[in-house]
Protein backbone atom coordinates (compact mmCIF):
# COMPACT_ATOMS: atom_id res chain seq x y z
CA UNK A 1 0.00 0.00 0.00
CA UNK A 2 2.54 2.64 0.82
CA UNK A 3 4.59 1.66 -2.15
CA UNK A 4 1.54 2.15 -4.43
CA UNK A 5 0.93 5.70 -2.21
CA UNK A 6 4.23 6.71 -3.36
CA UNK A 7 3.88 6.03 -6.85
CA UNK A 8 0.45 7.36 -6.90
CA UNK A 9 1.84 10.87 -5.45
CA UNK A 10 4.86 10.51 -7.57
CA UNK A 11 2.16 10.19 -10.75
CA UNK A 12 0.39 13.39 -10.02
CA UNK A 13 3.66 15.12 -9.50
CA UNK A 14 5.47 14.35 -12.59
CA UNK A 15 1.71 14.89 -14.34
CA UNK A 16 0.82 18.31 -12.77
CA UNK A 17 4.66 19.58 -13.09
CA UNK A 18 5.40 18.92 -17.16
CA UNK A 19 3.97 21.23 -19.63
CA UNK A 20 4.83 19.46 -22.45
CA UNK A 21 3.29 22.24 -24.84
CA UNK A 22 3.71 25.65 -23.87
CA UNK A 23 2.86 27.78 -27.04
CA UNK A 24 3.61 31.28 -24.74
CA UNK A 25 4.56 32.40 -21.35
CA UNK A 26 2.22 35.87 -21.44
CA UNK A 27 0.18 35.55 -18.63
CA UNK A 28 -3.16 36.22 -19.94
CA UNK A 29 -4.27 32.75 -20.08
CA UNK A 30 -3.45 29.21 -19.65
CA UNK A 31 -5.48 26.92 -20.59
CA UNK A 32 -4.42 23.08 -19.52
CA UNK A 33 -5.12 20.00 -21.71
CA UNK A 34 -4.67 16.40 -20.49
CA UNK A 35 -4.70 13.57 -23.06
CA UNK A 36 -3.33 10.14 -23.55
CA UNK A 37 -1.16 8.98 -26.86
CA UNK A 38 1.32 12.07 -27.42
CA UNK A 39 1.51 10.27 -31.15
CA UNK A 40 -1.99 10.67 -31.80
CA UNK A 41 -4.16 12.54 -29.79
CA UNK A 42 -1.06 14.93 -28.12
CA UNK A 43 -0.22 15.48 -32.09
CA UNK A 44 -3.72 16.77 -32.85
CA UNK A 45 -4.16 18.82 -30.04
CA UNK A 46 -0.49 20.07 -30.57
CA UNK A 47 -1.39 20.98 -34.29
CA UNK A 48 -4.71 22.75 -32.67
CA UNK A 49 -3.13 24.83 -29.85
CA UNK A 50 -0.61 26.25 -32.71
CA UNK A 51 -3.74 27.10 -34.83
CA UNK A 52 -5.00 28.79 -31.71
CA UNK A 53 -1.79 30.73 -30.66
CA UNK A 54 -1.25 32.65 -34.17
CA UNK A 55 -4.36 34.55 -33.77
CA UNK A 56 -4.30 34.65 -29.83
CA UNK A 57 -0.82 35.08 -29.07
CA UNK A 58 -1.39 35.93 -25.14
CA UNK A 59 -2.96 32.06 -24.59
CA UNK A 60 -1.05 29.48 -23.12
CA UNK A 61 -2.16 25.97 -23.87
CA UNK A 62 -0.29 23.31 -21.84
CA UNK A 63 -0.63 20.05 -22.94
CA UNK A 64 -0.28 16.98 -20.19
CA UNK A 65 -0.02 13.39 -21.20
CA UNK A 66 -0.86 10.55 -19.60
CA UNK A 67 -1.42 6.49 -19.77
CA UNK A 68 -4.85 6.17 -20.62
CA UNK A 69 -5.83 4.53 -17.43
CA UNK A 70 -3.69 6.90 -15.49
CA UNK A 71 -5.73 10.03 -16.74
CA UNK A 72 -8.39 7.78 -16.32
CA UNK A 73 -8.32 6.73 -12.39
CA UNK A 74 -6.97 10.08 -11.80
CA UNK A 75 -9.62 12.19 -13.40
CA UNK A 76 -12.19 9.36 -11.51
CA UNK A 77 -10.54 10.01 -8.35
CA UNK A 78 -10.27 13.76 -8.17
CA UNK A 79 -13.84 13.86 -9.34
CA UNK A 80 -15.00 11.54 -6.43
CA UNK A 81 -13.21 13.94 -4.00
CA UNK A 82 -15.15 16.78 -4.66
CA UNK A 83 -12.35 18.99 -5.31
CA UNK A 84 -10.79 20.27 -8.09
CA UNK A 85 -7.98 22.12 -7.55
CA UNK A 86 -5.40 20.07 -9.91
CA UNK A 87 -7.66 19.47 -12.53
CA UNK A 88 -7.27 19.98 -16.10
CA UNK A 89 -9.72 23.33 -18.09
CA UNK A 90 -9.98 20.16 -20.94
CA UNK A 91 -9.74 16.49 -20.79
CA UNK A 92 -10.06 13.65 -23.56
CA UNK A 93 -12.67 11.03 -22.57
CA UNK A 94 -13.12 7.39 -24.43
CA UNK A 95 -16.85 7.78 -26.15
CA UNK A 96 -17.38 4.37 -24.55
CA UNK A 97 -16.83 6.16 -20.53
CA UNK A 98 -18.70 9.68 -22.01
CA UNK A 99 -21.80 9.02 -20.19
CA UNK A 100 -20.21 7.02 -17.09
CA UNK A 101 -18.67 10.64 -16.26
CA UNK A 102 -21.87 12.68 -17.52
CA UNK A 103 -24.20 10.90 -15.28
CA UNK A 104 -21.58 9.63 -12.27
CA UNK A 105 -20.43 13.87 -11.69
CA UNK A 106 -23.38 15.98 -12.47
CA UNK A 107 -22.13 19.63 -13.00
CA UNK A 108 -18.36 18.48 -13.50
CA UNK A 109 -18.46 19.15 -17.14
CA UNK A 110 -19.62 22.75 -19.14
CA UNK A 111 -22.42 22.01 -21.40
CA UNK A 112 -21.31 23.12 -25.39
CA UNK A 113 -24.54 24.24 -26.74
CA UNK A 114 -25.49 27.10 -28.50
CA UNK A 115 -21.13 27.67 -28.15
CA UNK A 116 -20.21 25.07 -31.04
CA UNK A 117 -22.50 24.10 -34.21
CA UNK A 118 -23.53 20.43 -33.75
CA UNK A 119 -25.11 20.28 -36.23
CA UNK A 120 -21.73 20.10 -38.55
CA UNK A 121 -20.48 17.00 -36.82
CA UNK A 122 -21.52 13.03 -37.04
CA UNK A 123 -24.79 12.36 -35.34
CA UNK A 124 -23.75 9.85 -33.35
CA UNK A 125 -20.60 11.47 -31.71
CA UNK A 126 -23.06 14.19 -30.70
CA UNK A 127 -26.03 11.58 -29.38
CA UNK A 128 -23.13 9.78 -26.68
CA UNK A 129 -22.31 12.76 -24.96
CA UNK A 130 -25.72 14.24 -24.31
CA UNK A 131 -27.88 14.35 -21.38
CA UNK A 132 -31.16 15.83 -20.70
CA UNK A 133 -30.78 17.66 -23.66
CA UNK A 134 -27.39 19.36 -22.60
CA UNK A 135 -24.18 18.20 -25.02
CA UNK A 136 -20.64 18.28 -23.54
CA UNK A 137 -18.11 17.23 -25.70
CA UNK A 138 -16.68 18.38 -28.47
CA UNK A 139 -16.27 15.50 -30.83
CA UNK A 140 -12.81 14.46 -31.82
CA UNK A 141 -11.65 11.19 -33.51
CA UNK A 142 -14.40 8.64 -34.87
CA UNK A 143 -13.87 4.69 -35.14
CA UNK A 144 -15.91 4.29 -37.87
CA UNK A 145 -15.76 0.88 -39.19
CA UNK A 146 -14.94 -0.69 -42.07
CA UNK A 147 -13.70 -3.89 -44.24
CA UNK A 148 -10.14 -3.95 -44.37
CA UNK A 149 -9.05 -6.29 -46.61
CA UNK A 150 -6.04 -8.48 -48.73
CA UNK A 151 -7.35 -8.08 -52.52
CA UNK A 152 -4.20 -10.35 -53.77
CA UNK A 153 -5.17 -13.28 -51.35
CA UNK A 154 -9.38 -12.26 -52.11
CA UNK A 155 -8.11 -12.08 -56.37
CA UNK A 156 -6.58 -15.73 -55.50
CA UNK A 157 -10.29 -16.75 -54.58
CA UNK A 158 -11.67 -15.29 -57.43
CA UNK A 159 -13.16 -12.42 -55.87
CA UNK A 160 -12.63 -8.69 -56.68
CA UNK A 161 -13.50 -5.66 -54.43
CA UNK A 162 -17.15 -5.41 -56.48
CA UNK A 163 -17.96 -8.84 -55.09
CA UNK A 164 -17.64 -7.17 -51.74
CA UNK A 165 -19.75 -4.48 -51.92
CA UNK A 166 -23.37 -4.79 -50.06
CA UNK A 167 -22.87 -7.73 -48.56
CA UNK A 168 -24.49 -9.25 -45.61
CA UNK A 169 -22.71 -11.55 -42.62
CA UNK A 170 -24.39 -14.41 -44.31
CA UNK A 171 -22.46 -13.91 -48.10
CA UNK A 172 -18.75 -12.85 -46.05
CA UNK A 173 -19.23 -16.26 -44.16
CA UNK A 174 -19.59 -17.76 -47.89
CA UNK A 175 -17.02 -15.78 -49.07
CA UNK A 176 -14.77 -16.29 -46.42
CA UNK A 177 -15.18 -20.57 -46.74
CA UNK A 178 -13.97 -20.39 -50.59
CA UNK A 179 -10.97 -17.71 -49.96
CA UNK A 180 -9.78 -20.75 -46.82
CA UNK A 181 -10.37 -23.55 -49.19
CA UNK A 182 -8.27 -22.04 -52.26
CA UNK A 183 -6.13 -19.89 -50.32
CA UNK A 184 -5.35 -21.17 -47.12
CA UNK A 185 -5.72 -18.34 -45.59
CA UNK A 186 -8.16 -17.73 -42.80
CA UNK A 187 -10.19 -14.67 -43.27
CA UNK A 188 -10.21 -13.39 -39.89
CA UNK A 189 -8.64 -13.45 -36.35
CA UNK A 190 -11.05 -13.88 -33.60
CA UNK A 191 -10.38 -13.50 -29.74
CA UNK A 192 -12.90 -14.95 -27.63
CA UNK A 193 -11.93 -12.87 -25.13
CA UNK A 194 -13.06 -9.60 -26.81
CA UNK A 195 -16.59 -8.47 -27.16
CA UNK A 196 -15.69 -5.40 -30.01
CA UNK A 197 -17.54 -7.31 -33.00
CA UNK A 198 -20.45 -7.78 -31.30
CA UNK A 199 -20.60 -3.94 -30.38
CA UNK A 200 -20.40 -3.23 -34.16
CA UNK A 201 -23.00 -5.65 -35.24
CA UNK A 202 -24.96 -3.99 -33.11
CA UNK A 203 -24.33 -0.52 -33.45
CA UNK A 204 -24.73 -1.04 -37.03
CA UNK A 205 -28.35 -1.81 -36.81
CA UNK A 206 -28.90 1.21 -34.27
CA UNK A 207 -29.00 -1.33 -31.08
CA UNK A 208 -26.72 -1.60 -28.11
CA UNK A 209 -26.70 -3.30 -24.55
CA UNK A 210 -29.36 -0.37 -23.66
CA UNK A 211 -32.35 1.21 -23.60
CA UNK A 212 -32.46 5.26 -24.38
CA UNK A 213 -33.49 5.00 -20.25
CA UNK A 214 -30.63 3.22 -18.99
CA UNK A 215 -32.34 -0.40 -18.73
CA UNK A 216 -30.89 -3.55 -20.38
CA UNK A 217 -31.46 -4.45 -23.95
CA UNK A 218 -30.33 -7.76 -23.73
CA UNK A 219 -32.95 -10.53 -22.76
CA UNK A 220 -36.19 -9.92 -25.31
CA UNK A 221 -34.04 -7.67 -27.41
CA UNK A 222 -34.51 -8.66 -31.03
CA UNK A 223 -31.46 -6.50 -31.97
CA UNK A 224 -29.36 -8.22 -29.51
CA UNK A 225 -30.50 -11.45 -30.28
CA UNK A 226 -29.99 -10.96 -34.39
CA UNK A 227 -26.46 -9.58 -33.64
CA UNK A 228 -25.20 -12.48 -31.61
CA UNK A 229 -26.87 -15.12 -33.26
CA UNK A 230 -25.19 -13.86 -36.41
CA UNK A 231 -21.76 -13.63 -34.55
CA UNK A 232 -21.84 -16.94 -32.97
CA UNK A 233 -22.63 -18.44 -36.85
CA UNK A 234 -19.31 -16.75 -37.77
CA UNK A 235 -17.75 -18.13 -34.84
CA UNK A 236 -18.96 -21.87 -35.40
CA UNK A 237 -17.63 -21.74 -38.97
CA UNK A 238 -14.18 -22.21 -37.50
CA UNK A 239 -12.43 -22.88 -40.62
CA UNK A 240 -12.79 -19.23 -41.41
CA UNK A 241 -10.73 -17.44 -38.54
CA UNK A 242 -7.39 -18.15 -36.70
CA UNK A 243 -8.13 -17.89 -32.61
CA UNK A 244 -6.03 -14.60 -31.18
CA UNK A 245 -5.48 -13.40 -27.90
CA UNK A 246 -4.50 -10.57 -27.36
CA UNK A 247 -3.83 -7.48 -29.50
CA UNK A 248 -0.06 -8.87 -30.29
CA UNK A 249 -1.51 -11.62 -31.80
CA UNK A 250 -4.64 -10.08 -32.89
CA UNK A 251 -2.75 -7.65 -35.25
CA UNK A 252 0.20 -10.15 -35.59
CA UNK A 253 -2.38 -12.03 -38.17
CA UNK A 254 -3.08 -9.35 -40.67
CA UNK A 255 0.21 -7.75 -40.07
CA UNK A 256 2.27 -11.03 -40.97
CA UNK A 257 0.02 -11.60 -43.92
CA UNK A 258 -1.44 -14.84 -42.89
CA UNK A 259 -5.09 -13.44 -42.03
CA UNK A 260 -6.70 -12.22 -45.41
CA UNK A 261 -9.22 -9.34 -43.92
CA UNK A 262 -10.03 -7.29 -40.51
CA UNK A 263 -13.26 -5.69 -39.99
CA UNK A 264 -12.95 -2.87 -37.55
CA UNK A 265 -12.46 1.37 -36.75
CA UNK A 266 -10.71 3.36 -39.24
CA UNK A 267 -8.08 4.13 -36.30
CA UNK A 268 -6.18 0.47 -37.26
CA UNK A 269 -5.34 2.29 -40.94
CA UNK A 270 -1.67 3.08 -39.93
CA UNK A 271 -1.67 -0.14 -38.33
CA UNK A 272 -2.16 -2.00 -41.38
CA UNK A 273 0.33 0.47 -43.58
CA UNK A 274 2.78 -0.59 -41.26
CA UNK A 275 2.70 -4.14 -42.61
CA UNK A 276 4.43 -2.83 -45.75
CA UNK A 277 2.78 -4.61 -48.60
CA UNK A 278 1.47 -1.33 -50.38
CA UNK A 279 -1.32 -2.12 -53.51
CA UNK A 280 -2.00 -5.37 -51.81
CA UNK A 281 -4.90 -3.64 -49.51
CA UNK A 282 -8.27 -2.70 -50.03
CA UNK A 283 -11.27 -1.31 -48.13
CA UNK A 284 -14.77 -2.66 -48.27
CA UNK A 285 -18.07 -1.18 -46.70
CA UNK A 286 -18.58 -3.71 -43.32
CA UNK A 287 -21.21 -6.35 -44.05
CA UNK A 288 -24.47 -5.29 -42.99
CA UNK A 289 -26.74 -7.74 -40.51
CA UNK A 290 -28.88 -10.30 -42.57
CA UNK A 291 -32.83 -10.17 -42.66
CA UNK A 292 -32.68 -6.58 -40.43
CA UNK A 293 -34.85 -4.24 -41.20
CA UNK A 294 -33.07 -1.17 -41.28
CA UNK A 295 -29.44 -3.11 -41.30
CA UNK A 296 -26.74 -0.36 -42.20
CA UNK A 297 -22.96 -0.99 -43.58
CA UNK A 298 -22.00 1.85 -41.20
CA UNK A 299 -20.67 1.11 -37.44
CA UNK A 300 -18.69 2.45 -34.90
CA UNK A 301 -15.87 1.11 -32.46
CA UNK A 302 -14.05 3.30 -30.33
CA UNK A 303 -13.32 7.26 -30.86
CA UNK A 304 -12.80 10.08 -28.23
CA UNK A 305 -13.95 13.37 -27.51
CA UNK A 306 -12.44 16.47 -25.35
CA UNK A 307 -14.43 18.11 -22.40
CA UNK A 308 -14.31 21.10 -20.62
CA UNK A 309 -14.58 21.34 -16.82
CA UNK A 310 -16.99 23.41 -15.58
CA UNK A 311 -15.10 24.04 -12.30
CA UNK A 312 -12.24 25.57 -14.58
CA UNK A 313 -11.64 29.38 -14.34
CA UNK A 314 -10.35 29.60 -18.09
CA UNK A 315 -13.33 27.44 -19.33
CA UNK A 316 -14.46 30.30 -21.75
CA UNK A 317 -11.03 30.23 -23.03
CA UNK A 318 -10.98 26.93 -23.14
CA UNK A 319 -14.27 26.83 -25.17
CA UNK A 320 -13.59 29.53 -27.93
CA UNK A 321 -10.30 27.63 -28.54
CA UNK A 322 -12.33 24.52 -29.07
CA UNK A 323 -15.24 26.14 -31.12
CA UNK A 324 -12.40 27.79 -33.21
CA UNK A 325 -9.97 25.39 -34.33
CA UNK A 326 -11.96 21.94 -33.50
CA UNK A 327 -15.44 23.35 -34.58
CA UNK A 328 -15.29 24.39 -37.59
CA UNK A 329 -10.97 24.65 -38.98
CA UNK A 330 -11.55 22.19 -41.73
CA UNK A 331 -8.23 22.70 -42.82
CA UNK A 332 -6.75 21.75 -39.72
CA UNK A 333 -8.65 18.42 -39.99
CA UNK A 334 -6.70 17.88 -43.50
CA UNK A 335 -3.44 18.32 -41.59
CA UNK A 336 -4.16 15.84 -38.71
CA UNK A 337 -5.66 13.28 -41.25
CA UNK A 338 -2.94 13.16 -43.50
CA UNK A 339 0.04 13.37 -40.48
CA UNK A 340 -2.11 11.03 -37.39
CA UNK A 341 -4.37 9.36 -39.73
CA UNK A 342 -6.97 10.95 -37.51
CA UNK A 343 -10.31 10.95 -39.05
CA UNK A 344 -12.29 13.68 -37.10
CA UNK A 345 -16.20 13.96 -36.94
CA UNK A 346 -16.69 17.71 -38.63
CA UNK A 347 -18.71 16.54 -41.58
CA UNK A 348 -17.35 19.63 -43.66
CA UNK A 349 -13.83 17.65 -43.57
CA UNK A 350 -14.85 15.43 -45.89
CA UNK A 351 -14.70 18.23 -48.78
CA UNK A 352 -11.22 18.65 -48.37
CA UNK A 353 -8.64 17.74 -50.87
CA UNK A 354 -6.93 15.76 -48.24
CA UNK A 355 -9.92 13.10 -47.85
CA UNK A 356 -10.50 12.68 -51.96
CA UNK A 357 -6.90 11.80 -52.33
CA UNK A 358 -6.18 8.48 -53.60
CA UNK A 359 -3.69 6.15 -51.70
CA UNK A 360 -1.61 4.22 -53.39
CA UNK A 361 -1.54 1.81 -50.25
CA UNK A 362 -4.79 0.84 -51.24
CA UNK A 363 -4.56 0.17 -54.53
CA UNK A 364 -5.25 3.73 -55.38
CA UNK A 365 -8.57 3.88 -53.61
CA UNK A 366 -10.07 6.75 -51.74
CA UNK A 367 -9.90 5.44 -48.87
CA UNK A 368 -10.60 8.17 -45.97
CA UNK A 369 -13.43 9.61 -48.57
CA UNK A 370 -15.31 6.41 -48.11
CA UNK A 371 -14.49 6.00 -44.55
CA UNK A 372 -16.08 9.92 -44.28
CA UNK A 373 -19.16 8.56 -45.87
CA UNK A 374 -19.55 6.03 -43.68
CA UNK A 375 -18.75 8.17 -41.07
CA UNK A 376 -22.21 10.26 -41.50
CA UNK A 377 -24.28 6.76 -41.46
CA UNK A 378 -23.33 5.20 -38.69
CA UNK A 379 -26.71 4.94 -36.18
CA UNK A 380 -26.44 7.06 -32.98
CA UNK A 381 -27.01 5.41 -29.89
CA UNK A 382 -26.41 6.05 -26.24
CA UNK A 383 -23.61 3.88 -24.95
CA UNK A 384 -25.02 4.13 -20.82
CA UNK A 385 -22.37 3.51 -18.41
CA UNK A 386 -21.94 -0.09 -18.01
CA UNK A 387 -20.50 -0.65 -21.77
CA UNK A 388 -17.15 -2.71 -20.07
CA UNK A 389 -19.82 -4.82 -17.50
CA UNK A 390 -21.82 -6.09 -20.35
CA UNK A 391 -18.33 -6.93 -22.65
CA UNK A 392 -17.27 -9.00 -19.89
CA UNK A 393 -20.58 -11.02 -19.63
CA UNK A 394 -20.94 -11.40 -23.24
CA UNK A 395 -17.33 -12.49 -23.35
CA UNK A 396 -18.17 -15.22 -21.39
CA UNK A 397 -20.61 -16.45 -22.93
CA UNK A 398 -18.69 -16.72 -26.70
CA UNK A 399 -16.27 -19.85 -25.79
CA UNK A 400 -19.55 -21.85 -25.33
CA UNK A 401 -20.95 -20.69 -28.92
CA UNK A 402 -17.99 -21.01 -30.59
CA UNK A 403 -19.12 -25.20 -29.88
CA UNK A 404 -22.98 -24.58 -30.62
CA UNK A 405 -23.97 -23.51 -27.33
CA UNK A 406 -27.65 -22.17 -27.08
CA UNK A 407 -28.30 -18.99 -27.92
CA UNK A 408 -31.05 -18.25 -26.08
CA UNK A 409 -29.45 -19.33 -22.81
CA UNK A 410 -26.02 -17.26 -23.73
CA UNK A 411 -28.32 -14.72 -23.84
CA UNK A 412 -29.80 -15.79 -20.37
CA UNK A 413 -26.64 -15.83 -18.65
CA UNK A 414 -25.72 -12.61 -20.14
CA UNK A 415 -28.88 -10.78 -19.08
CA UNK A 416 -28.41 -12.55 -15.47
CA UNK A 417 -24.53 -11.18 -15.00
CA UNK A 418 -25.69 -7.72 -16.24
CA UNK A 419 -28.87 -7.19 -13.59
CA UNK A 420 -26.70 -8.85 -11.22
CA UNK A 421 -23.78 -6.30 -11.06
CA UNK A 422 -26.01 -3.48 -11.47
CA UNK A 423 -28.17 -2.14 -8.83
CA UNK A 424 -31.96 -0.74 -10.57
CA UNK A 425 -32.44 3.06 -10.48
CA UNK A 426 -34.11 5.12 -7.35
CA UNK A 427 -35.15 8.36 -8.30
CA UNK A 428 -32.38 10.53 -7.62
CA UNK A 429 -31.11 14.60 -7.84
CA UNK A 430 -34.30 15.82 -9.94
CA UNK A 431 -34.52 13.90 -13.03
CA UNK A 432 -30.72 12.81 -13.25
CA UNK A 433 -30.62 9.54 -14.47
CA UNK A 434 -28.89 7.48 -11.30
CA UNK A 435 -25.06 6.35 -10.59
CA UNK A 436 -25.36 2.61 -9.80
CA UNK A 437 -23.39 0.46 -7.16
CA UNK A 438 -21.35 -2.04 -8.60
CA UNK A 439 -21.11 -5.69 -6.81
CA UNK A 440 -17.85 -6.58 -9.34
CA UNK A 441 -15.58 -3.44 -9.61
CA UNK A 442 -13.25 -5.01 -11.93
CA UNK A 443 -14.20 -2.29 -14.47
CA UNK A 444 -11.33 0.20 -15.00
CA UNK A 445 -13.18 3.49 -14.23
CA UNK A 446 -14.14 1.84 -11.25
CA UNK A 447 -10.60 0.01 -10.17
CA UNK A 448 -9.30 3.19 -10.69
CA UNK A 449 -11.71 5.26 -8.20
CA UNK A 450 -11.22 1.99 -5.68
CA UNK A 451 -7.38 2.86 -5.82
CA UNK A 452 -6.81 6.18 -5.49
CA UNK A 453 -10.05 7.22 -3.31
CA UNK A 454 -8.60 4.30 -0.53
CA UNK A 455 -5.07 5.09 -0.85
CA UNK A 456 -6.67 9.22 -0.29
CA UNK A 457 -9.83 9.06 1.94
CA UNK A 458 -9.48 5.20 3.38
CA UNK A 459 -8.83 6.86 6.93
CA UNK A 460 -11.52 9.21 6.59
CA UNK A 461 -14.24 6.59 5.69
CA UNK A 462 -12.73 4.53 8.54
CA UNK A 463 -13.62 6.69 10.91
CA UNK A 464 -17.13 7.66 9.40
CA UNK A 465 -18.38 3.90 8.82
CA UNK A 466 -20.57 3.87 11.73
CA UNK A 467 -22.45 6.40 10.08
CA UNK A 468 -21.76 4.64 6.70
CA UNK A 469 -23.06 1.62 7.40
CA UNK A 470 -26.58 2.51 8.80
CA UNK A 471 -27.11 4.78 6.00
CA UNK A 472 -26.54 1.83 3.59
CA UNK A 473 -28.80 0.07 4.68
CA UNK A 474 -31.37 2.75 5.13
CA UNK A 475 -31.02 3.30 1.15
CA UNK A 476 -32.05 -0.43 0.69
CA UNK A 477 -28.10 -1.53 -0.24
CA UNK A 478 -28.13 -3.45 2.70
CA UNK A 479 -27.53 -6.42 0.67
CA UNK A 480 -24.08 -5.30 -0.91
CA UNK A 481 -21.00 -5.30 0.78
CA UNK A 482 -19.61 -2.08 2.36
CA UNK A 483 -16.84 -1.33 0.30
CA UNK A 484 -19.53 -1.17 -2.73
CA UNK A 485 -20.11 2.30 -1.17
CA UNK A 486 -16.84 2.88 -0.16
CA UNK A 487 -15.57 2.77 -3.58
CA UNK A 488 -18.70 5.09 -4.15
CA UNK A 489 -17.16 7.53 -1.49
CA UNK A 490 -18.10 10.91 -3.65
CA UNK A 491 -21.64 9.64 -3.38
CA UNK A 492 -21.49 8.77 -0.01
CA UNK A 493 -20.50 12.73 0.86
CA UNK A 494 -22.91 13.74 -0.30
CA UNK A 495 -25.95 11.48 -0.03
CA UNK A 496 -24.69 9.04 2.92
CA UNK A 497 -25.68 5.98 0.75
CA UNK A 498 -24.89 4.61 -2.41
CA UNK A 499 -27.02 5.51 -5.49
Amino acid sequence: MNQMLIRARKSVFLATGISLLAMTSALAGEVTVWSWDPNFNGATMKEAAARYSASHPDMTINLVDFAKVDLEQKLQAQLASGTTEGLPDIVLIEDYGAQKYLLSFPGAFEPLNGKIDYSGFAPYKVELATVDGNTYSMPFDSGVTGLFYRTDILAEAGYSAADLQDIDWDQFIEIAKVVKEKTGHPMLGVDLNDAGALRILLQSMGGWYFTADGQPAIAGDAKFKAALSTYAKLLQTKEIYKPVSGWTEYTGGFVSGEVASVFTGVWMTATIKAANMSGQWGVAPLPKMPGVEGATHASNLGGSSWYVLSSSAEKDEAVDFLAEVWGKDVDFYQKILVDQGALGSLLAAREGEAYKANDAYFGGQAVWQSFSDWLAAVPAVNYGIFTNEVDAAVAAQLPALAEGGSIDDAIAAIDAQVRAQIQEPKPDRGNRAPVRCMQDHSATGTRGAVLWSLTELWGELWQNRASVAPSNAAAGCSSRPLWCCWACSWYIRSSGHCG
